[in-house]
């Protein structure tokens, strides 16, 4: 009897896999090279400019999807409603959270600037709270987008999906144009992503080149104060359901199944059937919640992401010597809280969006390279937290329903059932 061979798949490194070794050979490269790996620079360069490239289009694009394929006709009604204010509270919170850690610890004081970075755009005046809401409106779409205003993008895709929704079947063939163009900022968002690694070992290169070897040292704090954010909001959510009734540490034991798959995958969709399934059958939320709250909070609450958007817009600030005033908090609370819901659509969101929220108070978008070889470790904590998030918000608006079976929930040994 002939042996049946088993054919072996090749190996095949992940994209993140990729990062991190191409941010090691950027090092290295720069650490032997020297100021000679600024011939890689424009490597570098033409990665950023990708970045740019797709930031306002696919901030257009995936707020004014979210907003038709979320906010059908008779929208979420009672529950809906209930589960959107507390998503965007928590999140408000999250971004405060982010930018409060970062001015107490302050990762960016110190942090030499990467040569050859954009201009700060920066306005002599102070502007009030009302002048800041009065320019969000944009007067001219086509010119916001030209110039890169984001917020003024961000408001006018609102509005088109807002109008759109009122105008029901009549505006079918416009929204298969926009899911169609959804589709195909995500492919781009895809392909610059795929060019991470190239991108990450050339601008590492070069700023380790010009500043040496003690620039790795920096990103240590950064990290360390992303984590210690990360951790804070992880215990306010136990807090949050103490609160309101319940015991937290049920809570979090039963979690850790989805936790550490979001983990593993950094993928909030693809935790979403098992935190579904946890939320059911070991902690008693109805499938109506579940079916319905989760999957809205996968698609639009971000908590990590926005504390990562809060601490790194003050991160990049300290690092041009930019000290922001009250109303660009203001603007960092807005436009944080709308691009980690246009990240939530895509895998690597989150450094594509963080253009956008860079851009909105004048920072220049350019040292995001810096931070991207350990951002693959610190989406992976985020996309726990954020999933985390989304089930205590599902758990406490399924009570606040009156339909939590109280009995599943509190029982330790609880397990899969159907």
């Amino acid at each position: 009897m002939e042996a049946v061979s088993v054919e072996k798949k090749p190996f095949k490194l992940r994209l993140w896999q990729k990062v991190i070794i191409g941010l090691l050979l950027g090092i290295l490269c720069g650490h032997i090279v020297g100021k000679d790996a600024s011939v890689l620079k424009p490597i570098g360069d033409v990665y950023i400019s990708l970045i740019k490239m797709i930031v306002i289009p696919l901030v257009f694009f995936a707020v004014l999807y979210g907003i038709t394929s979320l906010s059908d006709a008779e929208t979420f009604g009672r529950l809906g409603l209930k589960a959107v204010c507390i998503y965007f509270c928590t999140t408000v919170f999250a971004v405060t959270t982010g930018m409060v850690f970062a001015n107490i610890f302050k990762p960016g004081i110190g942090v030499p600037l990467p040569p050859g970075l954009g201009e700060v755009v920066t306005t002599s005046e102070a502007k009030s709270l009302i002048s800041i809401f009065v320019g969000m409106i944009p007067s001219n779409p086509i010119k916001a987008m030209a110039e890169g205003n984001t917020v003024q993008v961000v408001i006018f895709a609102f509005f088109t999906g807002f109008s759109l929704i009122t105008i029901g079947d009549k505006g079918r063939p416009l929204r298969d144009i926009i899911v169609s163009g959804t589709n195909l900022m995500f492919k781009m968002v895809g392909l610059v992503i795929s060019l991470t690694p190239y991108g990450v070992f050339a601008l590492m290169a070069n700023v380790v080149g010009e500043n040496g070897f003690g620039i790795i040292g920096t990103l240590g704090k950064f990290a360390l104060v992303v984590c210690g954010a990360l951790a804070f909001h992880y215990c306010i959510y136990g807090v949050v359901i103490f609160l309101s009734g319940l015991n937290p540490f049920m809570f979090y034991k039963k979690m850790t199944n989805a936790q550490m798959l979001a983990f593993a995958t950094a993928s909030s969709k693809a935790t979403l059937v098992t935190a579904m399934s946890d939320l059911r059958n070991k902690m008693g939320v109805s499938k109506q919640s579940a079916s319905f709250i989760l999957p809205l909070g996968a698609s639009m609450n971000m908590d990590a992401t926005s504390i990562y958007f809060g601490i790194c817009s003050v991160f990049f600030a300290q690092m041009f010597g930019v000290d922001l005033s009250f109303m660009q908090y203001i603007i960092i609370i807005f436009a944080s809280t709308v691009g980690s819901i246009g990240a939530a659509g895509f895998p690597g969101g989150g450094i594509i969006m963080m253009g956008m929220v860079l851009s909105a108070v004048g920072l220049p978008i350019d040292g995001i390279y810096l931070i991207i070889g350990i951002d693959r470790f610190l989406e992976m904590l985020r996309t726990m937290i954020n999933i985390t998030g989304d089930c205590m918000v599902t758990l406490i608006v399924d009570k606040m329903e009156g339909t939590l079976n109280k009995k599943i929930y509190n029982d330790a040994n609880a397990i899969e059932k159907t």
